[in-house]
């Protein structure tokens, strides 16, 4: 549903019914869309939640500060931002 938004800025509905796709305007207009694109469509906002999925806990974070120091830390959060930096799909 995203890819349809983000490709089709002038959808305002998305039916999914039987395996097929209606999109409509704000007329009620329908609207042809290319899922082929839709498919290929990759979300530039991924890596936030790939980074979300991999962040230690706030308290495990705390703890690592704590125990090894802020550097420790910094290195840490940088291996998983390095590993999805912004704008780039993995």
């Amino acid at each position: 549903m995203k890819a349809i938004y983000a490709l089709y800025p002038n959808a305002v509905t998305i039916r999914e019914e039987d395996g097929s796709i209606e999109v409509t305007d704000n007329n009620g207009n329908e609207i042809e869309i290319d899922i082929a694109q839709v498919n290929a469509w990759v979300d530039p906002d991924a890596y936030q939640q790939k980074r979300l999925a991999e962040y230690p806990t706030w308290n495990e974070q705390l703890d690592n500060i704590y125990h090894n120091g802020i550097d420790a830390w910094k290195a840490d959060i940088k291996a998983i931002k390095d590993k999805y930096p912004k704008g780039e799909a993995k």
